[in-house]
């Protein structure tokens, strides 16, 4: 965003924290990533270590994954049973320590399949049971954690979404969230990248039959509990989202007021909710801020869409405190901009960027520039 100051001082003091700012924010794109609009890298997530991961969109629209460690080194992958068409391909969802990154594909008929690839580069592909084999259903593995469990979830042969727990060893746990709807484009799902943690905490969402969103978090004993921001719209496309937890139980998530503003917050252990709007976030129908990441120190991270449908980034400290930034060579049109998805403890933050040209580029913030 940008603070309207009267003092010019404080103006100069803000223009000079913004190029500090772009020096210590680079941009790099995936080989083999595409140059054309809907084309680029998505960067989604970063590790402990400053490996980021993601996938790539190439000239002919394919999709692959890739892992690229901090002194800039890149591994591309593509799941075996890959489709080879456009909008087909291989998606990275979540990395563990181990190395192990899971995702999903998308085959030549356009059914969707969840993978692990360890970090020898072995694939074990798999089907969640009751996932549907048409186009647009099937398995996507949205999550691993330490332990190598795998959490996600499905669409089924009528287009209803469920979620699923995949143990290392390879077994499936399935589940509903109580209230979710059984119509198609409804059901549960998982949040991604961070929807689970190491003892076995689930957190996601769920549309129930009137489509209206909720979240929720399930307890490693399957207890389930509704999430529902104060403020959050009960009408179709409205609700309240979750986008991950940390280690503490912190879980940052978005909710869609009665008129689609969408507004940021924070769900502490015990329920209570803080909730927030970035400055300069717009007000219209589809503006507003989207929390994406959280890391240990629950630092919260993510993009506000302004006035003009133009995206910014954000970084939220533990106590509240806002900043803001723009990645290098990021759009200024609408749906341009700059898209943070995840932060590490050091304080990196990961992402990609959308050009005036409508290209993917993906981006890393150093933690010297906060």
């Amino acid at each position: 965003m940008r603070l309207q100051q009267s003092c010019r001082l404080m103006s100069v003091l803000l223009l000079a924290a913004g190029l500090a700012a772009a020096q210590n924010t680079i941009t790099f794109e995936a080989p083999g990533a595409g140059t054309a609009a809907g084309q680029g890298t998505l960067t989604q997530g970063i590790d402990f270590q400053g490996t980021t991961f993601g996938y790539f969109i190439d000239g002919s629209s394919v999709a692959h994954g890739f892992l690229r460690v901090w002194n800039g080194y890149f591994v591309t992958f593509s799941a075996p049973g890959a489709g080879t068409g456009a909008g087909q391909g291989t998606f990275a969802s979540s990395l563990n320590p181990e190395g192990t990154i899971t995702g999903y594909y998308i085959d030549g008929n356009g059914a969707m399949h969840g993978y692990l690839r360890n970090f020898f580069g072995n694939f074990t592909t798999f089907e969640a049971p009751g996932a549907g084999g048409g186009a647009g259903q099937g398995t996507l593995s949205a999550n691993i954690n330490p332990e190598g469990t795998v959490a996600g979830y499905y669409f089924d042969s009528t287009g209803v979404a469920h979620a699923f727990v995949r143990s290392r060893a390879g077994s499936f746990v399935t589940y509903e969230a109580p209230g979710a709807g059984t119509g198609a484009g409804q059901g549960t799902g998982t949040a991604t990248t961070i929807g689970l943690n190491a003892d076995g905490t689930i957190t996601g969402a769920y549309i129930d039959s009137n489509n209206t969103l909720h979240g929720y978090v399930r307890a490693p004993d399957g207890t389930i509990t509704s999430i529902n921001a104060p403020g959050a719209g009960n009408g179709p496309g409205q609700g309240t989202d979750t986008d991950g937890l940390n280690f503490a139980g912190i879980i940052p998530g978005v909710y869609f007021d009665s008129n689609n503003v969408v507004h940021g917050y924070v769900r502490a252990l015990n329920g209570t909710f803080t909730e927030f709007d970035v400055p300069g976030a717009g007000t219209g129908a589809g503006q507003g801020t989207l929390p994406q990441g959280l890391n240990a120190e629950g630092a919260v991270t993510g993009s506000y869409s302004d006035s003009n449908s133009v995206s910014h980034g954000f970084v939220r400290s533990p106590s509240g405190v806002i900043t803001t930034f723009d990645a290098p060579g990021a759009g200024t049109s609408a749906g341009q901009g700059t898209f943070p998805l995840l932060n590490n403890p050091e304080g990196a933050i990961t992402g990609y960027e959308i050009d005036s040209g409508g290209v993917y580029h993906g981006f890393l913030r150093s933690p010297k520039s906060r």
